[in-house]
């Protein structure tokens, strides 16, 4: 059977910001090539990703990833079962959750169990769930394990089908992650630059008889860079995870949407940092997934006139050329979406296009081998 896997190449330039935050609230960074990079974590950008799934996707066709999984299963059963007290609800909802092996504890604050780590559930297996245990209680009987297990399995979201579930006490309820994010790192060296502020008491500005101090000093932490993100998505695994029904074809094109326009808020009250991508490079893959981050292992350098992307570009549209030459495993097709003609070494890799001819574009033919693999 023909593999397909969906790489999704990004290009971006953040200006001053501190989109994801360290322990000690400097931007993350990494070592890369003898340099040390900008770094954005994948689970800042798989967040985001998530968040803006709210945007175009319905709430029951996503999950709730979360400790308080009584609390939400008691709310459902309250909402399928309104004569139920809250009390009963959770009492239901911790049977259920038990049944399936679900270790719970009382949390350090308030009395509702909670789970022993974040479970990721979609909203249509919490309603399942629900509906199992208020059968049972009506019925007089408790649920049955096998059963209860198999709902959690049945019917997942894109989101968990996409980003997979871990449950380390309980095997076979994980979920395989059918969508891998990388760390996006900055294509040159970054230094830490430092912003000195001071916040004026307005109320203590009017008083002639104070003085003119600020009512507040500090200093943030920022970076300014071009990033190199990087994202891949296997397919078939999606659609298993997905089931064999159901629409793969659009959560992919739904996935690339996302990630593509998506950023992590970190401090973005502060820098307003908000940016759509310089470059966007989409390969559909039937051999496995090709990160492209090699091409800038040697740091990009600036222009004479100042920039990298057209640099960063260059660099990325001669790397992949020579992984094809190398190793062969030519993509089956690629699109290419760039502002202008700063990114134009990268058409020489696929058709240009705009952003939702793209996305038009991989739904189709993900549609079709998924239909020919059938």
């Amino acid at each position: 059977m023909t593999r397909t896997i969906v790489d999704i190449h990004v290009l971006q330039t953040v200006p001053p910001s501190n989109l994801n935050r360290d322990d000690t609230g400097s931007p993350k960074t990494a070592w890369y090539g003898g340099v040390r990079r900008a770094r954005v974590s994948s689970q800042a950008w798989k967040r985001a990703t998530r968040k803006d799934f709210e945007r175009t996707v319905d709430a029951i066709d996503l999950g709730v990833r979360s400790k308080r999984v009584v609390e939400l299963l008691g709310d459902e059963i309250r909402q399928q079962s309104p004569e139920t007290s809250k009390e009963d609800a959770h009492k239901l909802a911790a049977e259920v959750l038990t049944a399936g092996g679900i270790k719970l504890s009382k949390p350090r604050k308030g009395e509702i169990e909670e789970s022993g780590f974040l479970l990721f559930l979609s909203h249509q297996q919490v309603t399942s769930l629900a509906g199992l245990v208020l059968e049972a209680s009506q019925a007089g009987t408790t649920p049955d394990g096998k059963t209860v297990k198999a709902l959690f399995k049945d019917k997942n979201s894109i989101d968990l089908a996409m980003f997979g579930r871990m449950v380390a006490n309980i095997t076979d309820l994980n979920v395989d992650a059918s969508v891998q994010v990388a760390h996006a790192l900055s294509v040159h060296a970054v230094e830490a630059e430092f912003d000195y502020f001071t916040a004026v008491d307005d109320h203590k500005a009017d008083d002639a008889d104070e003085d003119a101090g600020a009512g507040m000093i500090g200093t943030v932490e920022f970076n300014s860079s071009t990033l190199y993100r990087y994202a891949t998505v296997d397919v078939d695994l999606l659609q298993k995870n997905l089931g064999q029904d159901a629409p793969t074809d659009q959560a992919v094109a739904t996935f690339v949407r996302s990630f593509v326009r998506s950023m992590p808020t970190g401090k973005q009250n502060t820098f307003a940092n908000r940016t759509l991508p310089d470059a966007v490079v989409v390969t559909v893959r039937s051999d496995q997934s090709v990160s492209y981050v090699g091409a800038f292992e040697e740091p990009v350098l600036d222009a004479e006139t100042g920039g990298r992307v057209t640099a960063a570009a260059n660099a990325l549209a001669g790397y992949a050329k020579e992984v094809t030459d190398a190793f062969g495993g030519v993509p089956e097709q690629t699109w290419v979406v760039s502002l202008g003609s700063r990114a134009a070494a990268l058409d020489a890799l696929g058709e240009r296009v705009s952003f939702d001819d793209l996305l038009s574009g991989l739904e189709q033919t993900v549609a079709g081998r998924l239909g020919g693999t059938a």
